[in-house]
């Protein structure tokens, strides 16, 4: 039996694997090749990318409430809180960013022959990314130390921590999808300092889901990586 207090989190976890498979049908499937308007401003799939994002953020923001909602601490809230503002905004402008000059990047600058195709690509292989790792980092860290400063009093049953470590292992097959498909650059430290964190809070409070969560998520995304990059 899956304990009624874990069911919220249960259910916004999932949230977060149907984002990982949507995104996957969204970048591999042909269909969303197609141009939004008749303007060709934008592709289906940079604007299905951008939706999907915002949806998986305002997820994250109601599992930081529902964590935080267990105890009455308005200081730890608060800063987490802020905190957790800061890491949606550089998310949603790395989204707004990397879409559009990925877009622009891929139909006109496939071989960049001017300074203008030059900065094109680095908003979209650079700038882009390095606001999209800050503000992943921050996100994922503000859920990690949310359930630390407001530790559930409910004890996981097996069935829960079977559904925490499925929900897991959808995010797991999101990270090796990709690193281990691509080059790895700057995103292979960010996945792994995550991933230390959470197996050092992890071993300092064993029965949190949302850090059984993320430490299952992470060393699964890292062990299969190293995997497929071995292989």
């Amino acid at each position: 039996m899956i304990w009624p207090g874990l069911r919220p989190l249960h259910a916004l976890l999932g949230v977060q694997s149907l984002v990982v498979i949507l995104v996957s049908v969204n970048r591999l499937g042909s269909w969303s090749d197609g141009y939004v308007a008749g303007n060709e401003f934008l592709r289906w799939v940079d604007l299905n990318n951008m939706i999907l994002a915002l949806v998986s953020l305002v997820a994250f923001y109601v599992l930081r409430e529902h964590l935080a909602s267990i105890d009455d601490r308005p200081v730890a809230n608060r800063a987490l809180g802020v905190a957790f503002i800061i890491g949606g905004y550089l998310l949603a402008a790395s989204y707004g960013t990397h879409e559009v000059t990925n877009y622009l990047h891929v139909r006109f600058c496939a071989t960049p022959a001017d300074r203008l195709c030059e900065i094109i690509a680095y908003h979209d292989d650079g700038f882009s990314h390095l606001m999209f790792f800050a503000g992943f980092t921050v996100i994922n860290l503000v859920i990690m130390l949310t359930q630390v400063a407001f530790p559930s009093r409910t004890a996981p049953t097996v069935a829960d921590t079977a559904l925490i470590a499925l929900n897991a292992l959808f995010i797991g097959a999101g990270i090796v999808a990709n690193l281990a498909f691509e080059e790895i650059g700057f995103d292979l430290y960010v996945v792994a300092a995550i991933a230390a964190l959470a197996i050092t809070l992890l071993w300092r409070q064993p029965r949190q889901p949302i850090l059984r969560y993320y430490a299952v998520a992470y060393v699964v995304g890292l062990v299969g990586t190293a995997v497929a990059k071995l292989t």
